[in-house]
C-alpha cells in the first residue's frame, strides 16, 4: 500500500480516534460526576480504544521512520488487527448499550450516539 494512500487513512484514524476518546470521555464524567452510578463499561472500553488507537498510529507511523529495526511486518498487522478488534468490539458493545436505555436525555446522550457513529468508523 502506498504512503500517498495511507498517510490520509491515518490521519482519519487519529480523527476518529480522538473523537472518540473525546465523546466517551464526556459522557464517562457526566456518570462519575453528576449520577450516583459509576460509568458503564461500554465507556470505559471506548476510552481505552481511544487511547489505544493512538498509541497504535504512533506505532505504524513514527517507528518505522525514525526506528526502522525497531518496526517489524507481523507486528504492525497484529497491532492493526488488534485496533480494529477493539473498535468493533467497542461499538457493538455501546450499541446494545445505548439500545436498552429507557431515556437518553440531553447533551450526554447525544453524545453517547455520536460516539457510536464515532466508534463505527
Amino acid at each position: 500500500m502506498g504512503y500517498a494512500f495511507l498517510l490520509p487513512l491515518r490521519v482519519l484514524q487519529v480523527v476518529t480516534a480522538s473523537m472518540v476518546l473525546i465523546l466517551s470521555s464526556y459522557v464517562a464524567h457526566w456518570y462519575d460526576a453528576d449520577t450516583l452510578t459509576a460509568s458503564p463499561s461500554q465507556f470505559n472500553f471506548l476510552i481505552f480504544t481511544g487511547v489505544w488507537s493512538l498509541l497504535s498510529i504512533f506505532y505504524l507511523e513514527i517507528v518505522p521512520r525514525r526506528w526502522p529495526r525497531g518496526s517489524h511486518p507481523y507486528a504492525s498487522f497484529a497491532l492493526e488487527s488488534l485496533t480494529t478488534i477493539f473498535h468493533l468490539s467497542g461499538f457493538i458493545a455501546l450499541a446494545v448499550f445505548l439500545s436498552k436505555l429507557l431515556f437518553c436525555r440531553g447533551s450526554v446522550g447525544d453524545a453517547a450516539r455520536a460516539d457510536v457513529g464515532a466508534a463505527s468508523l
